[in-house]
């Protein structure tokens, strides 16, 4: 069975990068005097765009649940991007960590949240879809951690940061969607790797400009590249060996996710990864494809 066969049309994925399409969206949000939750929804667009267009696949009922989750990921991401002070970082983190204590704090009531419309929506939505605590708190530390190493020593910690930062958000999908599954829960883990693992490919040049290096340190040292290798672009056949390396660890999270567990699952669970996956895959896979040809 071909990987395409097991996500969506991507005529559909084409029609929502229309403009009009999530202009149409973010209306209907606006119109119901939801300012709090319009918010969300346009700090995904605008800092998270993929994800954004997966949401819209989602049905209605998981479709604002899931934009307030990642406006709540994209918030928390952007922190070691907004200063370069690591200690005013680290105190936007506890703002949230704290507010996530006041969020699942027994008989709490909205008006006792934080003025900030994450923070509003976020109470909302963990009280009517009863999340996990673990994983919002999975998507600070793992940004906590970054702040603190700045790199990752194995593909392994690579790995594990992409769990913590990415998986966890379908965690939190498929508990919104009341999905209690341990297929799909495998799913979700391995897709949130691979796409956690290319968006660090990706990243490499922005990491750069920010003299940050962000590919597994073992890795570099395997093939004998530096950081200064990698902050100057260099481009031979040992750099490419790194990121052949980096990326069929991705593509091997992704075949698991097709052909080990997503034939396994009932087809509204099924469904349900397709429409929050279908459209990172239409973007991740192809460049998947082009690492491993081209680093070949």
């Amino acid at each position: 069975m071909g990987l395409g066969s097991n996500i969506i049309n991507f005529k559909t994925y084409k029609i929502l990068k229309m403009p009009a399409f999530t202009t149409r969206f973010l209306s209907k949000i606006a119109e119901s005097n939801q300012d709090s939750l319009n918010y969300c929804a346009n700090l995904v667009r605008q800092h998270d765009y993929e994800n954004f267009l997966a949401t819209l696949l989602l049905t209605k009922a998981v479709r604002s649940p899931t934009l307030v989750v990642r406006a709540f990921n994209v918030e928390v991401a952007r922190i070691q991007d907004q200063t370069t002070d690591s200690q005013t970082a680290a105190f936007r983190l506890q703002f949230w960590n704290d507010t996530l204590k006041l969020l699942y704090k027994n008989d709490q009531t909205l008006k006792n949240i934080p003025a900030n419309p994450i923070a509003q929506e976020l109470f909302k939505v963990c009280n009517s879809c009863k999340l996990p605590k673990r994983y919002l708190e999975r998507l600070i530390t793992a940004r906590g951690n970054i702040l603190k190493s700045k790199h990752f020593q194995s593909l392994e910690d690579l790995e594990k940061y992409a769990e913590d930062s990415v998986s966890s958000i379908y965690y939190l999908i498929l508990s919104i969607s009341d999905v209690t599954n341990v297929h799909a829960d495998h799913a979700a883990s391995h897709l949130g790797k691979a796409q956690g693992i290319v968006n660090i490919l990706r990243s490499v040049h922005v990491a750069s400009y920010h003299k940050t290096v962000t590919l597994p340190m073992n890795t570099l040292m395997k093939y004998g590249i530096s950081q200064e290798n990698v902050l100057r672009g260099i481009d031979n056949e040992n750099m490419r060996n790194v990121a052949f390396e980096i990326a069929t660890r991705a593509n091997s999270h992704l075949e698991k996710v097709f052909f080990g567990f997503v034939n396994k699952t009932p087809d509204r669970w099924t469904g349900l990864l397709n429409s929050s996956m279908g459209p990172t895959l239409y973007l991740y896979y192809p460049q998947l494809k082009f690492h491993l040809q081209s680093c070949t």
